[in-house]
C-alpha cells in the first residue's frame, strides 16, 4: 500500500532532506550547455529557497544574469532536484549573516568585498527520493528493478510544486 502525502508533508520531508546535505551541485546554462558545479548552501528556507555565496566576477555568476534557470541537486542523505530561479542578491546584511570561517578561507576575502554576492534561488518545483532509511530505499529500488508493481514508488520519491 502507498503512503499518501499531503503536500505540507512532502514540503517538511524534502526540508528535512535538505537540512541533512552540505553540499549541492548547481545547474546552469552556459553557451546551451549544462554546467554542474559544488556549492555549499548557506540556508535553505521552509519554502525550498536556497541561499549560496559567490564571487560576481565567476562564469557562475555570468551565466546567471544571462539566464536565471538552475537545477540544485543533494545526493549525501537521499536524492533532491530543485529546479529554480536563481537572481544575484548584493545585501550586506544577509551577507555578514550568511558569512563564516570557511567562507573566509575558500573565497580568500570577507564579506564585505564588494566582488561578493549572494545567490538566492527560489525554488519552483522540486523532486526527491529516499530518507534516511538508506537500507529501505536499497531493498525497495531493488525490488522495483525486477518487478512490474509501480504501487510504492511514493514511499521513495515524492514530486512538489513549490
Amino acid at each position: 500500500m502507498s503512503e499518501q502525502l499531503s503536500h505540507e508533508e512532502k514540503r517538511e520531508r524534502l526540508y528535512e532532506l535538505i537540512k541533512k546535505n552540505d553540499v549541492a551541485m548547481m545547474t546552469t546554462l552556459s553557451n546551451d550547455k549544462l554546467v554542474s558545479r559544488p556549492m555549499s548552501y548557506q540556508e535553505a528556507e521552509e519554502d525550498g529557497n536556497l541561499w549560496f555565496i559567490t564571487m560576481r566576477d565567476t562564469e557562475k555568476a555570468d551565466e546567471l544574469l544571462a539566464d536565471p534557470r538552475v537545477n540544485i541537486a543533494f545526493s549525501k542523505e537521499g536524492y533532491i532536484s530543485i529546479s529554480g530561479t536563481a537572481r544575484l542578491v548584493d545585501d550586506l546584511e544577509l551577507k555578514k549573516k550568511y558569512w563564516n570561517k570557511a567562507m573566509d578561507a575558500f573565497l580568500n576575502t570577507t564579506y564585505d568585498d564588494p566582488n561578493v554576492v549572494l545567490i538566492k534561488v527560489e525554488a519552483d518545483s522540486a523532486e526527491y527520493w529516499g530518507t534516511d532509511q538508506k537500507a529501505k530505499t536499497f531493498v525497495e529500488g531493488l525490488k522495483r528493478l525486477v518487478s512490474t508493481d509501480r504501487t510504492n514508488d511514493s514511499e521513495t520519491n515524492q514530486t512538489l510544486d513549490l
